[in-house]
């Protein structure tokens, strides 16, 4: 049986909760739409689950011109795409990456302080080709949004299939928020995957996606059902010296060595046969893992 496309995801604000699509545009810094926007710190450091896992119940949807956040019992706040000729920049901190971004209006950041109960502001992407993708990984050209590395994450059903296996309460694919989750695949099989063909778009795949606390925070609750799981138990047989393993980022190599400015794009659907291209020695090695 082919390997195919179960779910496509984006997340249209870094942290927020994510958004199931039938099927999606591929750009150079990942897919459309995805972690174009960002909730930062009054220093302009990024705000994540880790910290905040509230974040899990507000909604972000793209519509024409901007998105729309609500809540679970809120009837929604439009946020206006900002203009970065009208609107004021800001510079704000993903990880080791300094990035200008533009502020949300004022009112979309009052609302969002409202809900998480800290103080904070709405940020946008305006430049996507801001963020080189880290060089130790990426070639020159590679770019990433708001996301923490990589264009994209590619998780499998079957590996999350083991590791609920040895979990006493499975948990579903939504705690590790990937983009693309394929199906009919052997467990972890992707570890040694290198380069894939997904629709119209061929991607590398340069390392495991190491694994943090957001795995333990309930997608519809926001809440931690128990705060030590699945990452403990992950890491009695995914550990490498990376850290706790689960999924492989990806990187659209299509788009590579396209020039700056120029907009291109493929589209990827739910159902696409995932052709393996090229394979390599597994990245969490055996000799690694601890079982």
């Amino acid at each position: 049986m082919n390997i195919r496309v179960a779910a496509l995801w984006r997340y249209p604000v870094k942290g927020l909760r994510g958004q199931p699509v039938p099927a999606i545009e591929v750009e150079r810094c990942g897919f459309a739409g995805d972690r174009r926007w960002m909730v930062v710190d009054p220093d302009g450091r990024f705000i994540s689950q880790r910290e905040l896992p509230v974040m899990a119940t507000i909604s972000a949807e793209l519509v024409e011109d901007g998105l729309v956040l609500r809540t679970q019992s809120d009837v929604g706040m439009f946020v206006a795409q900002p203009s970065a000729i009208d609107s004021e920049s800001i510079s704000v901190t993903v990880w080791r990456s300094t990035v200008t971004a533009i502020r949300a209006h004022r009112v979309a950041t009052d609302w969002l302080q409202t809900v998480l109960g800290r103080s904070c502001q709405l940020v946008y992407l305006a430049n996507e080709d801001a963020r080189p993708v880290d060089p130790e990984y990426g070639q020159p050209d590679d770019r990433v949004s708001f996301a923490d590395g990589f264009p994209v994450l590619l998780t499998s059903m079957g590996s999350l299939a083991d590791l609920n296996r040895h979990l006493a309460i499975p948990v579903p694919m939504n705690r590790f928020r990937p983009n693309l989750v394929i199906e009919h695949a052997g467990a972890w099989v992707e570890d040694g995957w290198r380069r894939v063909r997904v629709g119209d778009v061929a991607f590398r795949l340069p390392k495991s996606c190491s694994r943090c606390v957001v795995t333990s925070v309930d997608q519809q609750s926001g809440e931690r059902p128990n705060p030590h799981e699945p990452l403990h138990t992950l890491g009695t047989f995914r550990r490498s010296s990376g850290g706790v393993m689960f999924g492989q980022n990806m990187i659209p190599e299509s788009f590579a060595r396209i020039a700056v400015g120029d907009v291109v794009t493929a589209r990827i659907a739910v159902g696409d046969v995932v052709t393996v291209l090229e394979t390599g020695t597994p990245n969490v090695p055996p000799g690694e893992i601890v079982v």
